[in-house]
């Protein structure tokens, strides 16, 4: 019966977060994740940094990754209403990478 109420909920949701981690089963998770991509959802991946090699492929199709639930908070803020964190997440010594880098691509 959960199956189908998560289907359902996953088929009208916007955008849909899915949580990976110690307490979480992985293959529910992925399944899930898989679903909302088949039916084109926009999908926010959030777990501990540690699993996010095994979660590549999952995460390459997600549109966010987050770490913890802040940065889910903070992402739905600037989808839902533009806004950003007045702290960047690196402190006060933010650098974009665009002035870490350079502009444009050094190899055409």
């Amino acid at each position: 019966m959960n199956n189908i109420r998560t289907k359902t909920l996953i088929k009208h949701a916007d955008l849909v977060v899915v949580r990976f981690g110690e307490k979480y089963r992985q293959w529910n998770a992925a399944f899930d994740a898989g679903y909302a991509a088949a039916l084109g959802k926009s999908i926010i991946t959030l777990h501990p940094p540690k699993i996010s090699h095994m979660l590549k492929e999952v995460n390459a199709n997600a549109s966010v990754v987050c770490e913890d639930a802040e940065q889910v908070v903070e992402s739905l803020a600037y989808v839902i209403r533009g806004e950003l964190p007045e702290t960047p997440r690196d402190g006060d010594d933010f650098v974009p990478i665009a002035d870490r880098l350079g502009a444009g691509n050094p190899n055409p």
